[in-house]
């Protein structure tokens, strides 16, 4: 009996040491929409906003219920998402300024850290971001110089290409970065970049303040960080001068970043590639191409979401022309939704009396469900039974050893340490998801699942039996004492562990 049990033994870590499919995709496509709630889409119950080519990725592959960002903001998802582990264990990783340094592990480091795109390329992937980084660029104390090459960038991180917004539409610099440098920029008209809090930074800068008059109807800030430099009629976030011909116009935005994903698809036929398309649909500042306005029965943010979805169908298509037909194809969201978040660009009374996050309560910000609770969708033929769900608890933390493992690459040891290996959850092959799920705060308390229970851990702490009461309304927690001081103690010893 002994012996059996050896033997068992053995060929279980037998299966772990090896990849966990016959073959690996010819591309591994991970598609990051920006503030998209669970009830935002068609898919997920949003009859008012057609998202055609997303309802084909959904009948071709499953839909998750219950697929979680890590947080309900975007730095910090990005960052678990990219490096298996939560933002939380490192410093410095809330949202992010546009001149902020780089915080993913750099390749090659020292660190026992590596991101998802290094795994990838160990596992023959050509890899590349497309879209927006918001996770720093350049190291050390100086100033970013915004007119020579940028490094550490995209490159050092694992991506072989970059194309990228070094933060948020909403945020200076308002231009792209691609491999390292300013896209067009005129060297005699170099950039300067300031995030003090001045009403104007120089005497020929525009602001919304100074300025009003060249705000565009829908550019007009709602508070006072939204109100410095105004480009392309809307006022940001930070001071901007220079950089006139490299300054993006914020309704090609859309079409300028999947057109260079279609480059990097085309550029790259025959050779297996991971592309990590980060569009910032449909977060602010919501400016989107004339062809969409007035695409969506939800005003500016419903139109947005279209176009996320035809940038969603244009890839799919650049795939299918240059022989990816074998693509393992992820999407889902950076966080949940936000409906006004900084402009009054009249998404707020579009969207009176609807719940983005339907059925679920909160949004980007919070957490409650509807903050980290995101739409997920996962396709790849032969491999994903079309037309399925699954209501298996994940985190987007685990695509990062789920991902290495239909790779079929190792991770090192001591790297992606709160990612699960959950490559048959992800594939819609088992139901088996995680037990429990951390959902760091944007600010205040934290959330924490196990099974369908859930806590709010304030003072005055919160419990909520998902199962039964989904919109988190009737709190359990003077009437379940036990579960609450057992479902603390989990959470403090996750957040306290290495």
């Amino acid at each position: 009996m002994r012996h059996r049990w050896r033997i068992i033994a053995v060929l279980a870590l037998l299966w772990a040491a090896t990849p966990a499919f016959a073959h690996k995709p010819k591309a591994i496509v991970l598609f990051y929409a920006d503030d998209l709630g669970y009830g935002d889409t068609a898919v997920y119950g949003q009859a008012k906003v057609p998202t055609p080519h997303l309802a084909q990725l959904a009948k071709e592959g499953c839909i998750f219920r219950d697929a979680h960002s890590a947080t309900p903001i975007c730095t910090p998802s990005r960052y678990s998402l990219l490096t298996g582990r939560f933002a939380f264990r490192r410093p410095g990783t809330r949202i992010l300024d546009g001149d902020a340094k780089l915080i993913l592990p750099v390749e090659g480091s020292e660190e026992s850290e590596v991101t998802l795109p290094v795994l990838m390329k160990r596992a023959g992937y050509r890899t590349a971001a497309i879209g927006k980084w918001h996770l720093g660029l350049g190291a050390g104390d100086a100033a970013i110089d915004w007119n020579g090459e940028i490094k550490p960038s995209p490159r050092e991180a694992g991506f072989d290409r970059s194309f990228v917004m070094a933060a948020t539409a909403d945020r200076v610099p308002c231009v792209f970065i691609s491999d390292g440098r300013v896209a067009n920029l005129d060297p005699a008209d170099p950039i300067e970049i300031s995030y003090d809090r001045a009403e104007r930074k120089w005497p020929d800068e525009l602001t919304a303040r100074t300025n009003p008059e060249c705000l565009k109807a829908w550019g007009r800030p709602s508070d006072r960080q939204h109100d410095k430099t105004i480009i392309d009629g809307i006022s940001r976030i930070g001071h901007m001068r220079g950089g006139q011909s490299a300054r993006w116009k914020d309704q090609e935005l859309a079409d300028r970043i999947t057109t260079e994903a279609e480059n990097f698809i085309r550029q790259s036929a025959g050779t297996p590639i991971f592309l990590y398309f980060a569009t910032n649909d449909i977060h602010v500042p919501r400016d989107p191409a004339p062809d969409f306005r007035g695409a969506s029965g939800l005003g500016i943010r419903g139109d947005a979401t279209v176009q996320m979805d035809a940038s969603l169908g244009r890839i799919r298509q650049a795939l299918a022309e240059n022989g990816y037909d074998d693509t393992l194809f992820v999407f889902t969201s950076d966080n949940g939704p936000k409906v006004a978040d900084g402009y009054e660009d009249g998404a707020r009374e579009a969207w009176e009396g609807e719940n983005p996050s339907a059925p679920y309560r909160g949004g980007k910000y919070t957490v409650f469900e509807g903050g980290t609770r995101v739409p997920m969708i996962v396709a790849w033929p032969g491999e994903v039974k079309p037309g399925t769900e699954s209501a298996a608890l994940v985190s987007q933390t685990d695509l990062a050893r789920s991902l290495a493992r239909i790779a079929g690459v190792e991770v090192p040891e001591g790297a992606c340490g709160d990612s699960r290996e959950l490559a048959y959850v992800i594939l819609g092959r088992s139901a088996e998801g995680r037990e429990s799920l951390v959902e760091q705060p944007a600010w205040g308390p934290w959330g924490y699942r196990k099974g369908a229970w859930k806590l709010i851990d304030s003072p005055d702490p919160q419990l909520y039996f998902l199962d039964d009461d989904p919109g988190e309304r009737d709190n359990l927690a003077s009437a379940c004492p036990e579960k609450v001081r057992e479902l603390q103690a989990e959470l403090k010893s996750i957040i306290s562990s290495p």
